[in-house]
């Protein structure tokens, strides 16, 4: 087993005292870089980069010689699961993910099935982490994620992206117990996937929760949570960071997770996030995206408001969300680099 030469995430992660803060990107491996974009350029679309392999590793690494992160995240999409169980999805250039199918009534949670081979659908992604794993060469952690169930759950019923996801949250209350049933599903697969990402060589996963914030704080602890508990008391071989976006009533929930990492977007204050959570899990963000639109001047300043308000406490340096597609590489490494250059107190 290949030693970490840079092992500042998992050591923060585990609350050892760190001379730095460790800083990566959610969605760092992507269209903010030419070199992404020349890769992507030959090929026929988002899904066949995905599947690639070689490919796949090749853009995951990229962030990492380019960008200079303390971590890479491995290059794939957090709907292969509804892919592989029988649902599947194109991305549309300029408008995200679309399902032909959805998920409407009982019929349609029986056509999709999580008694799936989890290591055959999804070979693609294990193969890359794998390539990865060997390219890196242990210079810095490689990191697994997944979509949390609710969140999958809300793109199976909608369909496509949406404001509201009024559809998946009418099913929650037009049936209740089907809605259940899918979750199951999803987290089972879920599971099954995230073992075989960490047996491919992953040092930790994240669970994106990307639409908790469109439900209700009972909504969320029943259909949401529920089944974060069980992804997080499922994992134990890595750390496991959950980023529930927009479920700001809900740290004090998240706090009781099984899991090492809590993600906070940028409309959590992280001294009352500290206080409901607790001093035992590292927090993970919270710059605003959009920080990165500004003069170079006010990128510093706001990354070091942030280093700031976390102070010694364990603490991942991200934004608050996945970086922008528009956003100017040399914007993401001025952030980068005053994190690397801010020495803690």
């Amino acid at each position: 087993m290949t030693t970490l030469q840079n092992d500042l995430l998992l050591r923060t992660i585990k609350g050892e005292q760190t001379d730095r803060f460790p800083v990566w990107l959610m969605r760092q491996a992507g269209r903010i870089l030419p070199e992404y974009r020349a890769v992507r350029a030959s090929l026929s679309g988002f899904k066949e980069l995905v599947e690639t392999p070689e490919l796949a590793a090749e853009v995951t690494i990229q962030p990492v010689d380019i960008l200079g992160v303390d971590a890479a995240i491995i290059f794939s999409d957090i709907l292969v699961i509804p892919d592989a169980m029988g649902l599947p999805y194109q991305m549309i250039k300029g408008k995200g993910p679309w399902f032909e199918n959805t998920i409407q009534s009982k019929e349609d949670v029986q056509r999709v099935t999580e008694k799936i081979d989890v290591a055959d659908k999804l070979s693609y992604v294990f193969e890359a982490i794998k390539i990865t794993k060997k390219e890196l060469n242990g210079r810095v952690p490689l990191i697994g994620f997944c979509g949390a169930p609710w969140t999958i759950f809300c793109y199976m019923t909608e369909g496509e992206g949406s404001k509201t996801f009024s559809k998946a949250r009418r099913m929650l209350y037009q049936d209740p117990e089907l809605s259940h049933e899918l979750l199951h599903q999803i987290t089972e697969v879920t599971i099954e996937y995230l073992r075989h990402q960490i047996a491919a060589g992953a040092d930790l996963v994240q669970v994106f929760d990307s639409w908790s914030g469109v439900l209700g704080p009972d909504q969320y602890s029943e259909f949401g949570m529920k089944y974060v508990r069980r992804i997080c008391d499922a994992i134990n071989d890595v750390p496991v960071t959950v980023f529930a976006k927009g479920a700001y009533y809900a740290r004090e929930e998240l706090a009781g997770l099984n899991c090492q990492t809590i993600g906070l977007d940028w409309n959590m204050d992280v001294a009352e996030s500290r206080k409901l959570i607790g001093p035992d899990k590292t927090l993970q963000g919270n710059l605003d995206p959009c920080v990165l639109y500004a003069d170079f001047k006010t990128i510093e300043q706001k990354t070091k408001n942030m280093l700031n308000s976390f102070g010694n406490q364990r603490h991942i340096a991200n934004l608050g969300h996945g970086v922008y597609p528009d956003t100017d590489p040399e914007k993401v490494k001025c952030f980068i680099e005053t994190v690397k250059e801010f020495a803690k107190n």
